[in-house]
């Protein structure tokens, strides 16, 4: 193992592919911190902060120690830090993989919440490490305040790395300029079957560097492993400013364990030797819930990842499990599928909250897409789509019960976010296009990916009548970040009219799309 008992690096956790000087400059800055400082033997937290599920009144803040301590956490109105407020985490340690969450209560609505992480040592309060700072904004409690957040998904995949010579993850400092509310990262947060090799030639003969560690050496099959592979995204500079100003919203997909893994299936992959998807998925699960601050999500008693999370009286964010519960990768041709992509019981959540839901809009945060055609293989699919454009079948079955649902309970507002297929594109989804006519019209806006492959666009599949105003996609498979932009989608509301508006943009801040809805309907 590349880790010691105190949980740091061991001394062959990073790798020689990346020139020495290079790897540095993404290292956690615990790593590059006097040397006194790692003599005086107290905590330290150089895998940065992040918050996630900020509501109105409430959120998470996570942390990861390089030693046993005990998690504190101080918020305050200003920087200053006059007037704290002191919250007693846990104590995190070995078990963990020394990461720990710290939930907070009773915060203000709509305001600016400064924090500060102190490590303890357990047996002596007094011995605390440096402490690491962060911000966030809660959620408004009025319905007149705007509200902003971005979404994508795809981070390191297809060997496309932590590259030094681009600045590494460069899209994190972008999107952290926006000063969003919150980011929704819509799945493939890490590539767990995707090793990460030290250098690719390009096509046109450029060489792209990537920094390695020792876990992303190999597809990750073990929880060390796939504790590694979720580590290995901090080490990006980019992606800890980012975490330490903007919550998240993290959703899982196929690539935290196996690409277009289902539950019960028994890979068909020589690099492994753990077979039993299940066994896999349970690990990361684990990994999942350790590295990400999520409510539902509890690493030392099992939850589940679909939830919804409040973002105060205009929007409320319906989080999907897409992968979980899932059915076989199948042809997709039954008249009857009750479990589907979603499960029966997330689909009577899901149609319950919607119901329930007050917000002005309500988005359905999916890990894949609903009519974009996603193959598994040659005579399988992977999404909802089977390519069939007549009446429902398969996985569609399902989502033409959910969509019959939100006609005919009159559920305003909906909005379709996804990542996954590595483009970005609007689709517009209308009853006098389709062949299941029994339900309203509704947008579903891709974007991604963050740092990964580029692939071309995926084929429309007519049964619910999507038609595509944009698409944005390269013209061969996995291309580079250094020959095809990477993705990311903004949604601003409008807190006066109500409007949402939705910005597909590309690295380097381009507005790709536009497209501007109006509240309180029911299709549109």
């Amino acid at each position: 193992m590349a880790q010691g008992s105190g949980g740091g690096f061991g001394r062959r956790s990073l790798l020689q592919g990346a020139a020495a000087g290079s790897a540095a400059l993404a290292l956690p800055a615990l790593f590059s911190a006097a040397p006194a400082q790692a003599r005086s033997g107290r905590p330290g937290a150089g895998w940065g902060v992040q918050t996630g599920d900020v509501t109105a009144s409430s959120g998470l803040v996570w942390v990861r120690s390089d030693r046993r301590a005990r998690m504190i956490v101080q918020t305050a109105a200003t920087e200053s830090f006059r007037h704290a407020r002191t919250w007693h985490g846990p104590v995190v340690g070995a078990g963990g993989d020394f990461t720990g969450v710290t939930a907070l209560h009773g915060l203000p609505a709509g305001e600016q919440i400064h924090y500060r992480v102190l490590l303890a040592d357990p047996d002596d309060p007094r011995r605390t490490g440096e402490p690491v700072t962060g911000t966030f904004r809660t959620a408004p409690d009025r319905r007149r305040e705007n509200v902003r957040f971005l979404w994508s998904g795809d981070l390191a995949g297809q060997g496309w790395g932590i590259n030094p010579d681009r600045g590494g993850y460069r899209i994190y400092e972008e999107m952290r300029r926006r000063n969003p509310d919150f980011f929704l990262c819509s799945g493939d947060n890490i590539y767990a079957d995707g090793p990460i090799p030290s250098r690719v030639t390009l096509p046109d003969g450029r060489v792209w560097r990537n920094v390695t560690t020792e876990e992303k050496a190999k597809v990750a099959e073990t929880l060390a492993e796939f504790r590694g592979a979720f580590r290995y995204n901090l080490l990006d500079a980019n992606l800890r400013r980012f975490n330490a100003q903007v919550p998240t919203i993290v959703q899982w997909d196929d690539h935290e364990v196996h690409n277009n893994w289902y539950p019960g299936q028994l890979l068909d992959d020589g690099r492994y030797t753990e077979k039993n998807a299940d066994v896999l998925a349970a690990r990361s699960l684990r990994a999942f819930g350790e590295y990400f601050p999520i409510r539902t999500l509890h690493p030392d008693r099992g939850g589940r990842v679909y939830r919804v999370v409040h973002h105060g009286p205009l929007l409320d964010v319906f989080v999907l499990d897409m992968r979980s519960y899932r059915n076989a990768n199948s042809p997709g041709r039954q008249t009857d599928d009750r479990q589907g992509i979603l499960g029966a019981e997330q689909l009577r959540w899901l149609k319950r909250e919607l119901s329930r839901s007050r917000a002005v809009w309500k988005v359905i945060a999916a890990d894949m897409p609903l009519g974009l055609v996603v193959q598994d293989g040659a005579t399988d699919f992977e999404a909802v789509a089977q390519g069939d454009p007549g009446a429902p079948l398969g996985r569609e079955l399902q989502m033409a019960e959910l969509l019959r649902h939100i006609k005919r309970d009159r559920v305003t507002g909906t909005v379709w976010l996804t990542a996954d297929v590595h483009y970005t594109s609007a689709q517009h989804y209308a009853p006098e296009r389709a062949a299941f006519k029994d339900f309203e019209p509704f947008w579903e806006f891709v974007s991604g990916p963050l740092n990964a492959g580029g692939f071309p666009a995926v084929k429309l599949d007519g049964t619910f009548g999507p038609a595509q105003p944009f698409v944005k996609a390269p013209d061969r498979a996995n291309t580079s970040p250094a020959e095809t932009p990477q993705y990311f989608g903004e949604v601003d509301i409008d807190g006066g009219s109500g409007e949402l508006t939705v910005r597909l943009r590309q690295e380097g801040g381009q507005v790709l799309f536009s497209k501007v809805l109006q509240p309180g309907r029911v299709g549109q």
